[in-house]
Order: C-alpha cells, then sequence, then structure tokens
C-alpha cells in the first residue's frame, strides 16, 4: 500500500434534523458528524430535536466575517515604526488596488497594527469569498509585505508570519477582532419541552452554567471561553466537511448564555472564530462533495454565502451537543451512563461484526 494516498477512515453519521432562522439562512437539515466519540450522535440528535419543536427553531446570527494575516518588520527604533505604522494606514486604498490584483475574491477590509519595541506587527484583515481563506490571506500579505518594504521608509523584513493573526491558537485577540465568521445562535425552549425532553429545568441549567462554564472556567484560566465542549461538535462537523480541523483551537472559544425566563430556558452560544469553507483544499474528496451538496452549500449563490450557510449550520449544531450535554449533567449519572451504554453497545457491534 502506497502510504502517500492512505485515507483515515473516521466513522461518520448524519443526525437530525435541526431547524434554523435568521439573517444568513432559513433551513431544516441533517448534519454531518464524522467522530470516534458514538455519544455525540444522539446528544447532538437529542438537541436538534429540541429544535424542531420549537416554531423558528434556532435563531442564528452571523456578525462578522473577516480572514486574517499578520507579518511583521523591523526598524531601527519604536519612533520609525510607529511613523512607518502611520504611512501605512494612510496608503489603504492603495493596499486594497495590490490586494485585489491577487484574486477576484479577497478584498482588505482593514487592518490593525501593534509596536513592541522596534518591531512593527500588522494584522491584515480580508474577506475571501467561500473560501476559508488561508492560502488567499498569506498570498495578499505576502503581495502587501513586498509592496511595504519597497516604499515605505525605515523597515526592513521580519516575518511573513507574526502570530497576531492568530492562526490555531488559543488567544484573546481574535475574540476581540475577529477571526473566521462570527455566529450568535439563541433558542428559547419552553419550560415543557425543557421537562419532557431534557428531563431537568431552566434553573437547572441555568444554574450549571454559572458555576461549571462560567466559573470553572475562570478558575482554570480560560481564554475568552466558556463553555462545555463546543470542540466536540466543531471537530466532527469539520472532519465531515473537509475543513482544516485544527482550527478548532480557536473556533471552540465561546460563550454559552443559560437564563431561566419564568420556567422557560433561553439558551446561547456565541462563536466568534468558526473557520470554514466550502471550497478549497479539503474540498475535493467525493464524501465532502456529497456531505456539502446535501447541506445545500454546493447552491450557486453569491460569493461567500455558502460558507457563510456553512457557518450557520456549524453553530447550530453547537448549539444542539452543547444544550445536551449541559442537560445530562444537572441529572447524577446521566452523562456516564449514556457513555458506557453506547460505547459499550458499538464496541460490541464491532466484535460481533468481525
Amino acid at each position: 500500500m502506497n502510504d502517500t494516498h492512505a485515507t483515515a477512515g473516521v466513522p461518520l453519521r448524519w443526525v437530525g434534523p435541526l431547524r434554523i432562522s435568521g439573517n444568513t439562512t432559513t433551513t431544516e437539515t441533517e448534519v454531518p458528524l464524522a467522530t470516534y466519540e458514538s455519544p455525540l450522535w444522539p446528544s447532538v440528535r437529542r438537541g436538534a430535536k429540541i429544535s424542531m419543536l420549537v416554531e423558528h427553531g434556532i435563531a442564528a446570527t452571523l456578525v462578522d466575517d473577516r480572514m486574517t494575516r499578520s507579518v511583521y518588520v523591523k526598524a531601527a527604533d519604536a519612533q520609525t515604526a510607529y511613523m512607518a505604522a502611520l504611512e501605512i494606514d494612510a496608503r489603504l486604498d492603495e493596499l486594497r488596488d495590490i490586494v485585489r490584483k491577487c484574486s477576484r475574491f479577497t478584498e482588505l477590509i482593514g487592518f490593525r497594527h501593534e509596536i513592541a519595541a522596534n518591531l512593527l506587527f500588522l494584522r491584515f484583515e480580508f474577506t475571501t469569498g467561500d473560501a476559508s481563506g488561508h492560502n488567499m490571506a498569506t498570498l495578499a500579505a505576502d503581495a502587501l509585505l513586498t509592496h511595504i518594504l519597497h516604499t515605505v521608509p525605515g523597515v526592513t523584513y521580519g516575518s511573513i508570519s507574526g502570530n497576531y493573526c492568530t492562526d490555531k491558537k488559543a488567544t484573546a485577540i481574535n475574540g476581540i477582532l475577529g477571526r473566521g465568521k462570527n455566529v450568535v445562535t439563541e433558542l428559547l425552549v419552553p419550560r415543557d419541552i425543557v421537562r419532557d425532553v431534557l428531563h431537568t429545568s431552566a434553573a437547572a441549567i441555568a444554574e450549571l452554567n454559572v458555576h461549571k462554564n462560567m466559573i470553572g472556567t475562570v478558575l482554570a484560566g480560560g481564554i475568552r471561553s466558556a463553555n462545555a465542549h463546543y470542540a466536540n461538535m466543531l471537530l466532527a462537523f469539520y472532519l465531515a466537511t473537509g475543513q482544516d480541523a485544527a482550527n478548532i483551537v480557536e473556533g471552540s472559544q465561546g460563550m454559552t448564555v443559560a437564563e431561566d425566563r419564568d420556567g422557560d430556558l433561553y439558551f446561547s452560544c456565541t462563536l466568534p472564530n468558526l473557520i470554514v469553507g466550502t471550497v478549497g483544499n479539503g474540498k475535493g474528496l467525493e464524501f465532502v462533495e456529497e456531505n456539502l451538496a446535501r447541506l445545500g452549500c454546493r447552491t450557486a449563490r453569491e460569493p461567500g454565502e455558502n460558507a457563510r450557510r456553512l457557518a450557520v449550520i456549524a453553530a447550530a449544531t453547537v448549539l444542539c451537543g452543547e444544550l445536551s450535554l449541559l442537560a445530562a449533567q444537572t441529572n447524577p449519572g446521566e452523562l456516564m451512563r449514556a457513555h458506557v451504554h453506547l460505547e459499550r453497545k458499538a464496541e460490541a457491534t464491532k466484535v460481533g461484526g468481525q
């Protein structure tokens, strides 16, 4: 066997459907999840069931969309670096023209800078159509860096990557300034559904969210994050749809909010760093193409709309799994019983089929 052409088979199932509404799409769809953690499928399925029992389902609001790449240059001193930053800021329209020559789908929408000693860090922000935009942003940043080095006095090459983006690392800057798609999902669950489907109460979930996700995360030193397990749903969704799985590092940073509203449960997940695309690396595999088409993300739309649709479906999937897990954790022993039952059942099925 030629190892260069080997593939890793991860079990994949479709769960749902789940109901979504909002400023990007209104749809009902099943979602593909590729994971070795078999309890994840029924957990997300339970959350999806609840979304179908609520008239408008999960309200998903996309509030921002940008990809970033940071570079850094060196100067003789901080004053020279500061003057260079002012010069670059004054030439923003000129820099936009350079980016447009790199790709018809890449647009420079802004940049930020920071000075440390004699180093000038530049964080460029782009829109990249339906691509997640890693390579497009790097290509554009490389062209911008070359132009800056030839036209801005007093600076020399540092690196095409300055770690101020930030890519695949847990940092504060992405949540503050944005990287990827920023999606807020919300669901208002009537008290009878909380009782009959989740087997708990709005008050119990709201209390657990404060004690576990908020206080527990602060004690652990979490960075702009207060959630139970966003990474589980994101990794499974990313693997099933051909995404760069390492982006769950920043993607799993997010905030869960739960409120008891007179017995009804208001539940929300904010994911500020969803890095997904419907074209580019990883999308050429046959099963990925089929999954994206089934999700409605292969339809002829304006550039960027398919990727934004994919982002809100991913965010809604996260809410389904997050809600189900927190509900389980309000009941002593429920989480472990589910894991033991489902994982032993899966192992028995595997052995029986050999």
